[in-house]
């Protein structure tokens, strides 16, 4: 049996849906190359910086308890900040998201009458109460720091002269967000985010440069520390976890950046010197081994979903053929019924939980109705294949990850068969 016909077969999709796909993804070898070289070159460099390191079984052990000397927790920092090119790093189970982790660096390095900038546009939405953009107890502004977002230009760039005139003397931090978030744009590249912190510095060099890099780790052959910007903030339970990590976030940086930080996770005066990591070593620092290429699975699958529906006439945001930035691909359906449709096909197509249906509902931390799709082996796991919607116009889904490149395959077929088959699309 053909593997078309055994994905037919055992998965109820349509013979025309999958020879559609297959189609689409025949254009595509010049991308896939690019994406393939990518990953080679980080793989690579994960592996150069875990020999640097000296990782050794030892460091598999955990900790308990406050976690003083746990070496491998102490190893495992210094590989990611060789693997990223900066000087510190916090890796710590503790952080139990994106969200939790840039809470931490911004709780750490900014204090009353300080100011936030936000250079990309509002940030995703979950930071909104964070910040204080929606008012919550406990959040930036209530603690007295100023908030000022810089809207990006029509076509998606950064409004370098609005962001100038925007800086005061109380900017303490400038912040860019590298994936696109619920905004129909492509992400930021590394290029773009270098011209950012280089313009910061020039008007004052003490501002922090933070990077929300939440979707964008190994998408590219660079990080933004390595072009200068002062942290990078991510989650473990995205790209660097490689769906392995169970748990976890980062934070990597100049040292003061990453040390204040630690403060606002942990305590002042004892940061970095703690935190116990419960047996996780293993399966962290093995993620981030697999980091690479699952990352590369991801990019693929993201542009086969744009290949897809742009053949179908919708919006796509990037296009097909646009660089890469991160592995979230947002597609513009056009109604709410789309939308739940194309998610309700990821949810078939997971490992996990895929007997069960998704429908919109209001979540913790979004302002909208969302529509969720993630049958994970981790919970909430955006490394592996999933999708989310807000429901509001225009109806944009935004789809990511993918543990293997055929997995992700496959969620491109039942996303467009489960709208083919309740009468949405036609081929």
């Amino acid at each position: 049996m053909t593997t078309e016909k055994f994905i037919s077969n055992h998965f109820g999709i349509e013979e025309s849906v999958v020879q559609f796909c297959n189609e689409a993804e025949t254009g595509l070898n010049e991308q896939f190359k690019t994406v393939e070289e990518i990953a080679e070159y980080n793989q690579a460099k994960v592996l150069w910086a875990m020999q640097k390191n000296g990782l050794s079984d030892v460091h598999f052990a955990g900790t308990t308890g406050y976690g003083f000397d746990d070496l491998g927790r102490d190893a495992m920092e210094r590989i990611y900040a060789d693997t990223f090119g900066a000087d510190h790093a916090m890796v710590r189970i503790q952080m139990i998201s994106g969200t939790h982790a840039l809470k931490s660096a911004l709780f750490g390095n900014l204090r009353h009458g300080d100011e936030l900038i936000y250079a990309t546009g509002s940030p995703y939405d979950t930071l909104h109460k964070v910040i204080g953009i929606t008012p919550t107890r406990g959040s930036l502004i209530e603690h007295g720091v100023s908030y000022k977002q810089i809207d990006f230009l029509p076509d998606g760039s950064i409004d370098l002269q609005k962001l100038g005139k925007s800086i005061t003397n109380k900017t303490k931090i400038v912040a860019l967000q590298r994936s696109k978030g619920y905004s129909f744009i492509r992400g930021y590249t590394v290029s773009e985010i270098k011209e950012v912190v280089d313009f910061v510095k020039s008007i004052r060099r003490n501002i922090f440069v933070m990077v929300d890099n939440c979707y964008g780790e190994f998408v590219e052959k660079i990080e933004p520390t390595d072009v200068g910007a002062d942290a990078i903030v991510g989650s473990l339970i995205k790209n660097p976890g490689g769906g392995i990590a169970p748990s976890g976030g980062y934070i990597v940086g100049c040292e003061e950046f990453v040390e204040n930080a630690a403060s606002a996770l942990f305590a002042p005066g004892l940061g970095l010197e703690l935190g116990a990591t419960f047996g996780m070593n293993t399966p962290m620092l093995k993620g981030f081994f697999f980091a690479p290429t699952v990352v590369a699975g991801s990019v693929k699958s993201a542009i086969l979903f744009a290949e897809v529906f742009d053949r179908l006439g919708y919006e796509t945001a990037p296009k097909p053929k646009d660089p890469r930035t991160d592995i979230a691909q947002a597609i513009r359906l056009d109604s709410s019924e789309k939308v739940v449709a194309f998610c309700r096909g990821i949810q078939k197509a997971a490992p996990v939980d895929s007997i069960y249906m998704p429908e919109a509902e209001h979540m913790p931390g979004y302002v909208d109705q969302v529509v969720m799709a993630a049958g994970a082996f981790t919970q909430g796991s955006t490394i592996e294949l999933s999708a989310d919607a807000p429901i509001r116009p225009p109806y944009n889904v935004y789809v990511q990850g993918g543990l293997t490149w055929y997995h992700g395959k496959i969620g491109v077929m039942m996303a467009l068969n489960e709208m083919v088959t309740s009468g949405l699309i036609k081929l």
